[in-house]
């Protein structure tokens, strides 16, 4: 009997993750940020007790980084002796049999992805002066992007889309992020919870906004409004805690156009204004206002 790991909203994703490591395939994950990238392979590896090796892409990953280097410290006392080789995220996956997880491949130098693409394509590789390394069973390369991040970023080639193959992880439904809510602020009201939810998943297709959050911000949104009501001694249906705890959550997370003409801040207000609805004081001065106009007719 096989055994299998559930993560919420991803069963599809995690079978196919599952396939694509038993056949061993290598595989590319894209989506954006907090979509569960890491957590589902994570998740994989921990079940089927495979060695998991996690390595953050970005500039300064370069070859020998990854592979690994002779201590400089004993070359010249020792020589290139393969006992002070010290080895990289490469060579701990490939001698584990293990999975090697590459976070954001799209920031790592050219160079590096050369080192990749050979490993992928060969199963082996060749170290300078320390020889032939081959892949223990097992082993496979797992790599993650963000697909609509344009900032410190490279096109990947298509030798290396050729070398693997490509799993789309989307958002999930506002429900399942309701309930992921839940299992890191269990406390919070489910009603709020997922008005929450809702307000951040509109910052994903708001018109001034070119990259919006994740679930992450709905999370410590949800958080930080319960810790700021406990402060306060209110609650979180307390309109200026949520607008509070939305600004500090949510303003850093978005990335607006470069031609909307208003702050993050100003954006996050409409947004919780149309969630959460105006300011009670707002509403009463409206209905005061409506009634003094009433008056004055009849007179």
């Amino acid at each position: 009997m096989q055994r299998t790991v559930k993560i919420l909203g991803r069963d599809r994703e995690l079978e196919l993750i599952q396939a694509a490591l038993r056949s061993g395939t290598h595989t590319l994950l894209e989506g954006p940020p907090g979509t569960g990238k890491s957590t589902l392979l994570r998740s994989v590896a921990a079940v089927q007790k495979v060695p998991f090796t996690f390595v953050e892409g970005n500039a300064e990953l370069t070859p020998a980084r990854l592979i690994g280097h002779f201590d400089p410290s004993q070359i010249l006392e020792r020589g290139y002796i393969p006992e002070i080789f010290i080895p990289g995220p490469l060579i701990d996956a490939l001698t584990s049999g293990g999975l090697l997880y590459l976070e954001e491949i799209n920031r790592i130098p050219e160079e590096t992805l050369n080192v990749m693409l050979t490993v992928m394509s060969e199963g082996e590789i060749t170290v300078p002066r320390y020889g032939r390394i081959l892949a223990e069973p097992g082993f496979a390369i797992v790599a993650a992007m963000n697909p609509f991040d344009g900032v410190g970023v490279a096109r990947l080639s298509s030798a290396l889309y050729d070398r693997t193959c490509r799993i789309v992880v989307n958002y999930q439904s506002g429900e399942v992020e309701t309930d992921i809510v839940g299992l890191h602020a269990p406390n919070a009201p489910k009603p709020w919870r997922a008005k929450a939810v809702e307000m951040v998943r509109r910052t994903r297709n708001h018109g001034d906004i070119m990259v919006g959050s994740s679930v992450r911000g709905a999370i410590d949104f949800t958080r930080m409004a319960m810790s700021l009501a406990d402060i306060r001694g209110g609650t979180v249906d307390d309109w200026n805690v949520g607008l509070d705890a939305a600004l500090v959550s949510l303003s850093g997370r978005i990335r607006l156009y470069e031609s909307s003409a208003r702050s993050a801040e100003q954006v996050i207000t409409e947004i919780y204004t149309e969630i959460f609805g105006r300011k009670d004081e707002d509403n009463q001065n409206s209905s005061a206002g409506d009634a003094s106009g009433e008056t004055l007719a009849r007179q």
